[in-house]
Order: C-alpha cells, then structure tokens, then sequence
C-alpha cells in the first residue's frame, strides 16, 4: 500500500494504539490519532509520551512532520482510507466488556465511505468482528461490508519493553471477512511490519491471540502451583527449572511470580472460557483453574512475607514494608492488573505501612496509601522487610544484602543469608 496520500485513523492510543500511530507516520502516512481522554490528547500534542516504549523524541518528530494529528474529535476522520480500533476490552464483574468496540464503531461509522478499511485490534472472543463490528459499521454508514468497504481483524502483539521484537519485528497476523478485505488489511500491515501471517477468517484470528495468551496463562498458572508446593516440600524450584530448561527438547521454561499482570493474562483467556459457556453451555476447565492459582498467588506472596517477618520476631501489623517494583512487567511503567496492587491491598489489611520504589510509575497512576521512596541505604535502615514483585534493572538491589534487610525476592535477582527465594 503506498503510503502517500493515505489518511489512516488510529482509535485509541494506549499501549498498543500509540505504537501503530508513530510507526506508521513513520513510513510517511497521514495519521489521526483518536482517544476521547483529553488529557492523553493534550500530552501527546505538547510532545509528551505516556507509553514506554515510544519516546518523547519519536512522538515530537511525529508532531514536527505535520503527518500526525492527536485530536478526541471524531470528525477529524473524515475521508479515511484506514482505520484501525484499539480500544480497551476489559472484563466488567467478570464479564467481557465491549462497550468501547461499541462505542468506537458507532462513532467512527458514519466516516466509513467505499473503499474503506476498518481493522479490529483489541482483544476479544472469536465472532465479535462479524457478529458485533460489521453490524454496527453497516447501519451507520448505510453500506454493506465487503460490497462496499472492507473489514479485517488483527490481534496485536505488542509486548512492552520488549528490546528484540518490537511491532515492527513481530509477525502480525491478519484476516478478513472475505478475500478482498483481507487483502486490503495485509497490505496495509506489509507497509509497517517486515512480515504478516494471513489466516481464512477473523474468528481464526481473535481466536489466535486468545489461544498465546491462555497458553501462557496455563503455563505460568502450573509453575506457580509447583512453586507454592515445592516451598512446602523444601524444595528449589528455581534449580528445577534451570535443570529442565537443559532439555533441548519438548520443554519450554516459565518461572513463577507474585501473579498475572497487564491487560492479557488476567482477562484475556476469561474472554475464551466466556464464549464457550455462552455457546457451547461447558466450562473450559484449564482456564478457571489456571485464573484460580493465579489469582490467588498474592495471597500466598503476603503469607509468605508474614513468616519471614515472623522469623524476625515482628508482626505484620506496624511493620515498614518495602515493595520493589510496582508495574506488572520489567522495565515498563504499566500498573494494570498488576499483582502489586492486591498485595498492597492486603498487606494494608494486615496493618503494614507500605512503600514502594518504581522511578517508571507516574505519580498519577502510584497506589493510594503507598509511600514513594527511592532504594537507598537510608531508606532500608527504616524498613522491616523488602518484596521484590517486579525486577526493574535499574535498581541497586545489591543494597538489600548488604543491608542485611529481610527480603522475600519473587524474581530470583538476590542471593543472600536473609534472602527468601518465591
């Protein structure tokens, strides 16, 4: 697809939406970049980046061009040849919440004109592209899909702080509701990304992201489990897995955690096991017992942070507890769904006064209640206990040991007398 002369509209510009929109101002389109959250406008048209893996320098050069307009303005996409939806889809009391799919293709549907592409993102159950999405666009814009205009879906990839493969490393997979539509989203995606995977149908495709991440989710869900058991049984699970990551063959390693974090692991299988116990009328065993033990990891995180205090002769109740790390992932300045905020909220309960070191999490988004501190000898000499829950590698960790600070280290970055492996 050449890109002179092509308006593409990006709705959304989160964590997976701002990524696309550089990248394709980048390759010389014309980009509007939709979100009806004013202050995420106003930043990105001050220059100001609020995702980690697109700079300040890169969203100015984007602005600098003339070729990428932040607005919350849906006029501002009249006259489309592209747009793509990446907006939130995330679980309402359990439930899939498709309210902003909704919201967007309602919106964005009376700009729809022959021609046009309109491309699903966000992350759902398989069927809500031609079950839910075309709907909408057909009966606000009065044409037909496919006849008309063309519709496709695409589950993203983006994974945050990923050095080595970024949207433009990572193979996309694309899909259509018919042969001329999917043409029309792999062309478009071939100009931004060095190699697209097509698939025969959307529900293929929305059913591809939900089958990665539920693989993860299972995967994770069981070293967990293993983990709580092999601390009861006194073994080194750690040492476990590096021995059965020695095995060249039919063994892919995954190390156990405070829980699940981000947008992904703790909705996106729930949007599975959903569709098909509202289809089908079964459960989908894997996935509830894995949302279980993962769900539930915290708990036993804060009980194991209670017996190392316990050891030390203290309670938990008045005791300073240092948690390093805040977002869910290394290295990003994501807090959704991260496991930290339930272990905050129960070691609140106990009666714990909290602090945190994260320099990646702005204020707005810092836990109520929680101090914000920085890892230094003076700050350990306050503290009863430390909790690694997420290892940013740009903290002098090696402080704790040679601060003899109790430490319960979730992400095996610490060796030391006073350190307690998860």
């Amino acid at each position: 697809m050449d890109a002179k002369s092509q308006k593409i509209v990006i709705i959304g510009q989160g964590y997976v939406g701002l990524p696309v929109a550089m990248r394709a101002v980048e390759v010389g389109y014309d980009v509007v970049g939709l979100d009806l959250d004013a202050a995420r406008v106003e930043r990105l048209a001050g220059g100001s980046s609020y995702v980690g893996d697109i700079s300040d320098e890169t969203l100015r050069a984007a602005l600098d061009s003339g070729r990428f307009l932040p607005t919350a303005d849906y006029a501002a996409a009249e006259g489309f040849d592209v747009a793509v939806i990446t907006v939130p889809t995330p679980l309402k009391e359990t439930l899939p919440d498709l309210s902003f799919i909704e919201q967007s293709g309602k919106s964005l549907a009376p700009y729809v004109t022959p021609g046009s592409v309109v491309v699903l993102e966000s992350t759902t159950y398989p069927g809500t592209t031609e079950e839910m999405l075309v709907p909408i666009l057909e009966a606000g814009s009065g044409l037909r899909a496919g006849a008309d205009f063309h519709v496709g879906y695409s589950p993203e990839r983006i994974d945050p702080g990923n050095k080595k493969y970024g949207f433009v490393e990572t193979p996309k997979v694309v899909s259509g509701i018919d042969a001329a539509s999917l043409a029309r989203v792999d062309a478009f995606y071939s100009s931004l990304i060095e190699r697209t995977v097509p698939v025969s149908g959307t529900k293929e495709a929305e059913l591809t992201k939900l089958l990665e991440n539920t693989f993860r989710h299972v995967n994770i869900a069981l070293v967990n489990e293993l983990a709580v058991f092999a601390h009861q049984l006194d073994i080194d699970i750690w040492e476990s897995i590096d021995a059965a990551s020695s095995k060249p063959f039919g063994f892919m390693a995954f190390t156990p955690g405070p829980g699940v974090g981000g947008h992904c692991l703790p909705v996106d299988p729930s949007y599975l096991s959903w569709q098909v116990r509202r289809t089908l009328g079964q459960s989908f065993r894997f996935i509830e017992l894995a949302n279980d033990v993962n769900e539930h990891m915290p708990d036993h995180v804060v009980t194991r942070l209670a017996t190392l205090l316990n050891d030390e002769r203290k309670a938990v109740r008045g005791s300073k507890v240092l948690l390093l790390g805040l977002a869910y992932k290394r290295d990003t300045n994501d807090i959704r769904e991260s496991p930290s905020l339930k272990i905050v909220e129960l070691l609140t309960a106990l009666g714990a006064d909290i602090l945190a070191v994260d320099d990646l999490i702005d204020d707005s988004r810092w836990p109520a209640g929680v101090k914000r501190v920085a890892l230094t000898e003076k700050t350990l000499a306050d503290v009863d206990a430390a909790l690694v829950v997420t290892a940013h590698s740009d903290q002098p960790y090696h402080l704790l040991v040679e601060n003899d600070v109790p430490t319960l280290d979730t992400q095996r970055v610490l060796r030391g007398p006073k350190v307690s492996l998860l």
